[in-house]
């Protein structure tokens, strides 16, 4: 399938991960059933994200702290003291991670877990921050690092779904359909340890051995081993906090439950073990309840997710050092473009025009909406040429964006 075909396009981060169309993979693939996507059916590998030569970078020479590095060996999760030590002089920090002692434990069968890569490394913070945009979802990078022919955790399910990359060496994959569908983050694996267990001795679902290149996009749920082959195994866990209608009911009942009825207190002296004496009140506070759900609009449960949504995930990082410099450079030459990932609500009142997002506000007089609502739609654009505003107002008003962190500069080409 051609990249057009597959949507590189609309949905680039997605597309690198999965060989079907973003509209195929929503409709069929997206919390329903895995997808294994071969190298050569995606056509550009992962190495821009992620090597074995990372990995070492990061043992040896970034200062990793748990709980952004963990060991496991054959299912049993290492205390930190097994792989950490203090820094020496000037950093004494006694969790940070040991180069000796992680070799000990690697050369021994234990697998190095890399997590918050979305945080630590460059590319991946990137990638992620564009997958997020193209999902509608948070999402966060795990990496595994598994010696030759060892297994780090015994088959069990994830409350999230995810997408593997590999990076590095051959694993062997064994895919099981769930024993508990669609589970919540308040329904791990080991509720069902048996159950899960006993799947895992069933005709797998995906029995595959993934390669560099290759993806496998696995719903919550769906039960999964994997064990490195011949060589040392680095593969990428792209993990994706799914909104389930379980968080609309939430918003929709925290909203109903605020009216006076719902709010009014059980009666003095009642038995709450009494499911009798609470039958009536049972009775009654469905009826209001249902009520209630009923003058609900959208509105509220739209406004609870956006404002975890927005908890959930980071706006393209600013650089204060370059920031600064440019502001004192910035005249109607300049190209500015809004943040990327960043989430703001644009509004009038009156003479004024605000932006609001989760961290600020700002004010603007109402000649900027139409520049504004120009710089939100995502293109760069030359601080001259901003609409409906004269050239020294325009770069008063791209200061102040830049400075308050709605928009970025845009760096000319070396």
């Amino acid at each position: 399938m051609s990249d057009s075909e597959r949507g590189l396009s609309s949905r680039p981060a997605l597309s690198r991960c999965i060989r079907v169309s973003a509209d195929e993979f929503a409709e069929r693939h997206w919390g329903r059933e895995p997808l294994l996507s071969r190298a050569d059916e995606l056509g550009s590998p992962f190495d821009d994200l992620f090597s074995s030569a990372a990995v070492d970078e990061l043992i040896t020479s970034r200062g990793v702290r748990t709980p952004f590095i963990r060991m496991a060996h054959e299912g049993t999760v290492l205390a930190a003291s097994a792989y950490t030590a203090p820094g020496g002089y000037g950093a004494e920090i006694a969790d940070q991670v040991s180069s000796d002692k992680v070799l000990d434990e690697f050369a021994g069968g234990a697998t190095i877990v890399l997590q918050g890569l979305h945080r630590l490394w460059p590319p991946l913070i990137d990638f992620t921050r564009a997958l997020v945009d193209d999902l509608g979802q948070p999402a966060q990078v795990n990496a595994y690092v598994t010696p030759p022919s060892s297994q780090g955790f015994d088959p069990h399910y994830d409350t999230h779904d995810v997408f593997v990359l590999q990076i590095a060496g051959e694993k062997h994959w064994r895919i099981h359909a769930p024993v508990h569908v669609d589970p919540l983050r308040t329904q791990p694996w080991s509720d069902h340890r048996a159950a899960v267990a006993r799947a895992a001795t069933r005709e797998p679902v995906i029995d595959a051995v993934l390669s560099p290149g290759d993806a496998l996009y696995l719903p919550r749920g769906w039960i999964h081993s994997a064990t490195a082959l011949g060589a040392t195994s680095v593969h990428l866990t792209v993990g994706m906090s799914a909104y389930t209608r379980a968080d609309l009911v939430q918003a929709l009942v925290e909203r109903a439950g605020d009216r006076a009825e719902l709010r009014a207190s059980l009666p003095l002296g009642i038995d709450v073990r009494d499911s009798a004496a609470l039958a009536p009140l049972v009775e009654q506070t469905v009826r209001d309840l249902i009520e209630a759900l009923h003058e609900t609009d959208a509105a509220w449960p739209a406004a609870a997710l956006s404002r975890r949504f927005d908890a959930d995930t980071r706006a393209e990082a600013l650089a204060p050092l370059a920031t600064l410099d440019a502001l004192a450079e910035l005249d109607g030459r300049s190209v500015v473009r809004w943040r990327r990932s960043l989430h703001a609500g644009i509004t009038t009142v009156e003479d004024r025009v605000r932006i609001v997002s989760r961290a600020k506000s700002l004010s603007l007089p109402i000649e900027a909406e139409p520049a504004l609502r120009r710089i939100a739609d995502g293109r760069p654009i030359a601080v001259g040429d901003l609409p409906g505003l004269d050239p020294e107002s325009a770069v008063v008003v791209a200061r102040r964006l830049v400075r308050e962190g709605f928009v970025v500069p845009v760096a000319a080409p070396a």
